[in-house]
């Protein structure tokens, strides 16, 4: 999906700035898809980023790799740029200051993708989507006591935020036309666009 949307508007020969991008999965998917697309890879892990190279193999020539958060990322202007499974580790006022960081890197009418979890947190809510999100864990495989602890440490150890606070800030960090693509349980998926 994340490809998708960026292919709608990063060019053929365009720069794709990936924050969070440890591992590598989602910069394989792009680089095998798009043939001409370079790319910039931050994450803060050393151990993420050799995995990422060694997930890429010989796609990683068209990285550069870098070591930190959004401060160490090169300033642009970039086509586009994704942030997958890691807002949701940042509090309102850092998550806001990531994302007035990313839009002043992307070139006008640029694409962002965001993806993290993001349900409602009044109590009610928090603990009906949490359980929700145990009960599928559980169906899918995992053992039930497994379950339990990832759910206890979603809702007590990551600095949640429901989903229309998250569209605030991605409102007020710069971007316009803010979509929401993707929900499932307690994830939540945006795209949203520097002003063109």
């Amino acid at each position: 999906m994340t490809e998708l949307l960026l292919a709608e508007s990063v060019p053929v020969d365009g720069r794709v700035l990936v924050l969070g991008a440890g591992g590598g999965l989602e910069l394989k998917v792009f680089a095998e898809a798009h043939r001409s697309w370079r790319f910039v890879g931050v994450d803060p892990s050393a151990p993420m980023l050799q995995l990422a190279r060694a997930t890429l193999g010989d796609l990683a020539a068209r990285v550069d790799w870098h070591e930190g958060y959004v401060d160490d990322a090169p300033t642009g202007p970039f086509d586009g740029a994704t942030c997958l499974l890691t807002l949701h580790f940042l509090d309102a006022a850092e998550r806001l200051r990531a994302l007035a960081q990313l839009r002043r890197r992307l070139a006008p009418g640029a694409p962002l993708v965001v993806a993290h979890h993001s349900f409602p947190q009044d109590d009610a809510g928090k603990t009906r989507w949490l359980e929700r999100y145990a009960a599928f864990a559980a169906a899918s495989g995992i053992e039930a006591s497994n379950a339990r602890n990832a759910v206890e440490a979603i809702g007590s150890r990551l600095p949640l935020l429901a989903p229309e606070v998250d569209v605030a800030l991605l409102r007020e960090a710069g971007f316009e036309r803010i979509d929401l693509f993707y929900a499932a349980f307690t994830f939540r998926g945006w795209v949203a666009y520097a002003p063109a």
